[in-house]
């Protein structure tokens, strides 16, 4: 992996020793978002609301001791305007109180830094905003790598593109952003840090612009997973419980359907190194056909919660507003008008019976592996605005979308952490199980972590 950013973690050790400052810490984040390589990251800063509380008194003493977090354009902020990406929300008037999340997050002593760009009402895992810009995978920016291309701007994931870049590049400690089928893990994945999507219902929702109430996520980005454990705790007001235990004691499986199809060379190396690393660390790993993967596209052939749930909450505004909207995104809405009531009842019951079923066929196994996306960050020119490059766009969001939303649909938990190595693009190894299983999957993604670090 590419030498990370500091973390919030050893940024604290470093605030207790009184090595640095949270006003220092400040200054060091608002440089890096005024740089280039947070261009387009930022729909709104409020450096000086984060240099104020970064200097307040108590700061220090609170988990994120004032330090820098980012929060996607989706969450209500008292006294902003929340328009999810889009310009058919920007005069909705100000938010009045803060949304939960972002709540949690102040009282835990976030310093906000400003308001991230994310795809138009979150309803892509690429990463285009065709209103405000797209910001450009950082990783891929940074690392100059012979042959790939990796100097041209490459997507940076969606929806919680912003994010995602906001803390890669160290503008922020902590990404507040929303999972409905992999927006947190795909951003992740493709610029080299932590996503961590937990079950559903550890985080409340409301306060946040809905694409799914079924799927909807609310989590974060991080730079580490001890990191994303911090900030988990904090958003879902839980204590993860901790556990020593050797990579040894757990039992993981590779599951063989479908997740490791059409994956380019890069993630295939990456992937297969990861296992290797893992199994030299003591990992017990089976392979695990679990065929219910294969059912999926069957059970959400009228369209999907996401169609069906996001066109109850736009009917009104697409009824006035429709030529506002990005075109690639009204147009999966739309898909929502046409799906009958008797069709959304029964793919809930389907969801219902294959939630069971694929529980079941895990149950002997403490977490799964699988590739985050089976491919790395695509240049943003192949699938910028523009008719003509709509069949390539949909392409690469089927594929980003394909292993990450399986586990949004099976109420599940699931964290991406970077298994690359210097000199690659961008790649995550993404562990996952069922709901509730949020502490099991982030003790092993902490021993996978270190495994997986290829420098030592």
């Amino acid at each position: 992996m590419h030498a990370p950013v500091e973390d919030l973690h050893s940024t604290r050790q470093r605030l207790a020793r009184r090595e640095t400052s949270s006003v220092a810490e400040a200054e060091k984040t608002i440089a890096k978002a005024s740089s280039d390589a947070c261009t387009q990251v930022f729909l709104r800063t409020t450096f000086d609301a984060l240099r104020t509380v970064a200097a307040g008194t108590d700061a220090v003493h609170r988990p994120l001791a004032g330090l820098s977090v980012s929060v996607k354009d989706l969450f209500d902020v008292a006294g902003q305007t929340t328009s999810a990406g889009s310009q058919v929300l920007s005069d909705t008037p100000v938010a009045v109180k803060d949304c939960p999340a972002v709540a949690r997050l102040r009282a835990a002593g976030a310093g906000f830094i400003g308001r991230t760009h994310m795809v138009e009402f979150a309803f892509s895992g690429v990463g285009i905003n065709p209103h405000y810009g797209t910001p450009a995978a950082w990783d891929a920016q940074a690392n100059q790598i012979a042959g790939n291309n990796a100097t041209q701007p490459r997507i940076p994931g969606g929806s919680s593109s912003g994010a995602a870049v906001s803390v890669a590049t160290g503008a922020a400690f902590i990404g507040l952003g929303s999972d409905t089928g992999g927006s947190i893990r795909i951003p992740a994945a493709l610029n080299g840090i932590v996503g961590f999507k937990s079950t559903a219902r550890l985080v409340p929702t409301h306060g946040a612009i809905p694409l799914s109430t079924t799927l909807d996520t609310v989590c974060a980005l991080t730079r580490s997973t001890r990191d994303a454990i911090v900030a988990h705790e904090i958003l879902a007001q839980r204590r993860v419980v901790r556990s020593l235990s050797p990579l040894s004691a757990y039992r993981l499986a590779v599951v063989s359907t479908t997740f490791l199809d059409g994956m380019d060379g890069t993630v295939t190396r990456a992937f297969e190194r990861s296992l290797q690393r893992l199994r030299k660390a003591g990992a017990q790993i089976d392979e695990l056909p679990l065929p219910e993967i294969n059912e999926l596209s069957a059970i959400q052939s009228t369209g999907g919660f996401s169609a069906a749930e996001s066109y109850a909450w736009h009917k009104t505004l697409l009824a006035t507003h429709s030529k506002a909207y990005d075109p690639r995104v009204s147009a999966r809405i739309e898909r929502g008008a046409r799906m009958l009531a008797h069709e959304y009842i029964a793919l809930t019951h389907a969801r219902q019976n294959w939630i069971t079923r694929t529980e079941a066929a895990l149950q002997s196994y403490d977490a799964i592996l699988s590739p985050t996306v089976p491919i790395t960050a695509p240049p943003i020119a192949q699938v910028a605005p523009g008719a003509e490059r709509d069949e390539a766009f949909f392409a690469v969001n089927a594929l980003l979308l394909r292993n990450t939303s399986a586990i949004n649909m099976l109420d599940g938990c699931a964290i991406s952490i970077p298994c690359h190595q210097p000199g690659e693009l961008p790649v995550g190894l993404m562990l996952w199980h069922g709901a509730l299983r949020d502490d099991a999957v982030l003790n092993i993604a902490l021993q996978a972590e270190s495994a997986l670090h290829w420098g030592e």
